[in-house]
């Protein structure tokens, strides 16, 4: 897991109570896939492989919400992934329990996203 020293200092900052749940997310991502890195970007951990994957919106308190920057592009049917427009997608997350029920779509979507890089 490539976790970050900037990113871990940034959560021991971080007072939210969705905090567990944002926690499980970025482990999530992070073992998904080696190649794919974090660092803070717009005051909030973002994650990367050759570009912006996502960005958790950190004032987020009634969920754990992570967005993408360019989800729409991502391919393959992910049913959590919603919004609509050309660009952007959220994955909102409730609870742990809804983590860890998405584990295998945020994993898939990582896979994606780095295919799709890879084909660049």
């Amino acid at each position: 897991m490539n976790k970050s020293k900037v990113v871990e200092a940034w959560f021991k900052r971080y007072d939210n109570p969705m905090k567990d749940v944002v926690v499980r997310v970025r482990e999530i991502i992070l073992a998904a896939d080696e190649r794919i890195e974090e660092t803070i970007k717009w005051s909030a951990p973002t994650f990367m492989y050759k570009g912006n994957l996502a960005s958790f919106f950190p004032r987020s308190k009634q969920h754990a919400s992570l967005m993408f920057h360019t989800g729409a592009s991502i391919p393959g049917k992910f049913p959590h992934l919603v919004g609509g427009g050309d660009t952007g997608r959220i994955m909102n997350f409730a609870n742990l329990q809804e983590a860890e029920a998405r584990k295998k779509e945020l994993s898939a979507i990582v896979k994606a996203w780095i295919k799709l890089k890879d084909a660049d």
